[in-house]
């Protein structure tokens, strides 16, 4: 794991934290360090925080998916703001912590960021289902995904999704035409229902929606108010 954050206590008190957790852990003080090192040892999931001297984190976000970089990133960002919140993921992270924070929470996204990395199956196909399975490929509601590739196409037009956003856009593909409430689609998402306050959810549907709307073109993603979301076509 490779931890950027300035603040020296900060840095000091997540490094322990997260080696007694078990992680193997390279700590730097800003975002030139960072850089250096994730090119120099590539690592498995990169703990970023947002306001660095220098370059910052959400330019060593923006670098690092410019690469072709798919490493998990979990940001840390002392911004409130949904606005700030949306310049991170838009910047290619795919997840935010906001100080003050509980470590333990560090700890579950950082889980569910390294679950991740080799998704399972996450329904089982059903005869109704819309979604077509196969060992590399799935399709629903007009979608078709490359799993293996972590490609997507809606009507022949590919989409460029952030790593959340493919995996959200995957368990809606697999559960087409059935309504997923929230507390599920955190649990497969992110492996932590962080409760009815969060924003997490809603920012990401919203980002998903507009890459995979077009104009003239049906919504797919539809709220079903006080329950979830479900994918299908109208």
């Amino acid at each position: 794991m490779l931890l950027a954050e300035d603040d020296r206590a900060i840095r000091h008190a997540l490094e322990r934290a997260l080696t007694l957790e078990g992680y193997a852990v390279t700590a730097v003080a800003d975002g030139v360090e960072a850089l250096a090192q994730a090119h120099r040892t590539p690592p498995d999931v990169l703990l970023l925080d947002v306001m660095m001297p220098g370059i910052d984190g959400l330019q060593v976000c923006r670098v690092l998916r410019a690469e072709g970089d798919r490493t998990p990133i979990l940001m840390l960002t002392a911004l409130v703001e949904t606005a700030d919140r949306i310049a991170g993921l838009d910047a290619g992270a795919d997840d935010y912590v906001v100080k003050p924070f509980d470590v333990e929470e560090v700890f579950a996204r950082l889980r569910a960021l390294l679950r991740r990395t080799s998704p399972a199956p996450l329904a089982e196909p059903g005869p109704a289902r819309d979604a077509q399975l196969s060992d590399r490929q799935i399709e629903g509601a007009g979608i078709r995904m490359d799993l293996q590739a972590r490609r997507a196409w809606r009507a022949g037009r590919e989409l460029e999704l952030t790593r959340t956003e493919f995996e959200l856009l995957e368990l809606l593909v697999r559960n087409a035409g059935i309504v997923l409430d929230h507390a599920t689609i955190y649990d497969r998402i992110w492996g932590y229902d962080f409760g009815p306050g969060s924003k997490n959810l809603a920012v990401y549907v919203g980002y998903l929606r507009r890459k995979l709307d077009a104009p003239g073109a049906p919504q797919l993603i539809h709220t079903v108010r006080g329950v979830g979301y479900v994918l299908r076509e109208e």
